[in-house]
């Protein structure tokens, strides 16, 4: 109790049987589920958490799921009842945007777990948002591609994301990065890298 009234003071009150659900609310193990086919035949169509599970780091579970449902419905106005070529469509259209959320999700909790505390990482992210505040059509933040972006796919950020970070290695590679991180010199640099992919 002295933890949570130190670190989450206004939650406590709200929580009145914090204590012994604290202690008595099992915890449980947490998956990603990558299966495929998710139809069989004309019958059956798994959506959603049935057919891609994911770990909660990102907090995309249930939106990835209603983009499964924006998607479906979109193949059914198009294709009507022609349900082999709805799931058949549907499944291959999604599974790289499931398997790469679920990569996201892992990266995220990796980065979470080791990195936030880090002076460079933050140093990184410091650079990556002055340099995104000056090319916004140029480099969209890995975060923002996957949280408020709904016109990117999972796959295409993961893609991009990738793409960014080879860049920002070379950029954090530079001497004194510390003190010109905002330098023409930067700016050019990733400029330039952004050009030559």
């Amino acid at each position: 109790m002295t933890f949570f009234t130190k670190m989450f003071p206004d939650a406590v009150p709200l929580m009145p049987t914090l204590k012994t659900d604290y202690f008595e609310n099992p915890t449980c193990s947490l998956g990603i589920i990558r299966c495929f086919p998710w139809s069989y035949e004309d019958k059956l169509l798994l959506v959603g958490d049935a057919a891609h599970a994911i770990v909660p780091f990102y907090g995309q579970g249930m939106n990835c799921g209603f983009e499964d449902c924006v998607v479906l419905d979109q193949l059914m106005d198009a294709h009507g009842e022609d349900w082999k070529t709805i799931f058949n469509e549907f499944e291959v259209s999604r599974k790289p945007d499931s398997d790469a959320i679920a990569d996201l999700a892992v990266a995220n909790f990796i980065e979470m777990r080791d990195r936030v505390g880090q002076k460079e990482f933050l140093l990184q992210k410091k650079i990556e948002a002055w340099f995104s505040t000056k090319y916004p059509e140029k480099w969209i933040p890995l975060y923002t591609m996957v949280t408020f972006s709904p016109d990117i796919r999972y796959s295409e950020a993961l893609r991009e994301g990738q793409r960014q970070e080879s860049i920002m290695k070379k950029v954090m590679a530079l001497d004194n990065i510390d003190s010109k991180w905002n330098s023409e010199e930067v700016e050019n640099l990733m400029l330039e890298l952004l050009n030559s992919k």
